[in-house]
């Protein structure tokens, strides 16, 4: 099946750089963007929440945007996290989104102020029908503190053609199979925790929203394409490879581990603005040693 818009099996969900006064590094902006596209991602995703968008101001968003765009060349697709608890702050971000370029914008389930489903469709809604690029939906439980439920999901996926992917970060995943019961067969389900990613392959996912591909992009895409070309023991056996990074990466709040490892590989500096805080140095090493055993194994 077709989908109605592929963004491709692999997508990063980009860190932002930052300088030591906390400032948006631009330059190493554009660095990070090249390293992505050595990783081999399909697209990358600016101003998410590995992003420390809670923290960057709107002006610096759409900078951002510029940036990665400009940086690409085109060779991947580029999204703007747009995503608001306020519909109408939503809406002007992912018209702003359009309007610079961005291929599609990732829009957040509303966060703290806890709407029913039915809000949650009115606000998906508004914000569909006031742009015409792709929309892929974020449902994040654990960060907004509820659940958009499989019926939502596939109501709005019927009602709204530019509406053509969910990231779905949510460990249940009888989720995914009533999901893929009940939306269309063109709509897109992406993983949105790393190590569920082959798990949720076999109940039908498309692909991945990654962390660990600022790291092992190239892994993980071997994995899903060995999956799906039923190749099912080396995509588990890259699995099991992968497996203790996607947990450790998480060791601390995204983004600080992915950061940390990031600035030992010459990549960004280790600066997170607060409320985070940087990882130890012994958490980066700790982290390196993991990575440097992952490569290891693989070229064994």
């Amino acid at each position: 099946m077709t989908l109605r818009y592929d963004l491709g099996e692999v997508i990063t969900a980009m860190i932002t750089p930052f300088d030591n006064e906390q400032s948006v590094d631009y330059k190493a902006l554009e660095k990070v963007t090249k390293h992505l596209l050595n990783q081999k991602t399909d697209a990358i995703v600016v101003a998410g929440t590995t992003g420390e968008s809670p923290t960057l101001t709107f002006d610096e968003e759409y900078e951002m945007l510029y940036c990665v765009k400009s940086a690409t060349s085109g060779q991947c697709k580029v999204i703007m996290g747009a995503g608001s608890n306020c519909t109408q702050t939503a809406i002007a971000s992912s018209k702003k989104a359009q309007e610079l370029g961005a291929d599609a914008i990732l829009s957040v389930v509303p966060y703290y102020n806890k709407p029913s489903q039915q809000g949650l469709i009115e606000h998906f809604g508004a914000i569909a029908k006031s742009v015409d690029i792709p929309i892929i939906l974020y449902n994040i439980p654990s960060r907004t503190g509820i659940d958009m439920t499989p019926e939502t999901i596939a109501f709005l996926a019927k009602q709204y053609s530019n509406i053509v992917a969910v990231k779905q970060s949510n460990a249940n995943l009888d989720l995914v199979s009533e999901i893929k019961t009940l939306a269309p067969d063109d709509f897109a389900i992406y993983c949105g925790d790393d190590s569920l990613t082959l798990p949720m392959l076999s109940l039908g996912a498309h692909g991945v929203v990654s962390v660990a591909s600022h790291v092992v992009g190239n892994e993980i895409k071997s994995m899903i394409h060995n999956f799906k070309a039923g190749q099912v023991v080396p995509a588990m056996n890259m699995h099991k490879i992968l497996f203790p990074l996607f947990k450790k990466i998480f060791m601390a709040p995204n983004p600080t581990p992915i950061k940390g490892l990031l600035s030992k590989l010459n990549v960004c500096e280790n600066v997170v603005r607060r409320p985070l805080v940087e990882i130890t140095q012994a958490q980066v090493l700790e982290l390196y040693e993991i990575l440097d055993e992952v490569n290891k194994k693989l070229n064994n």
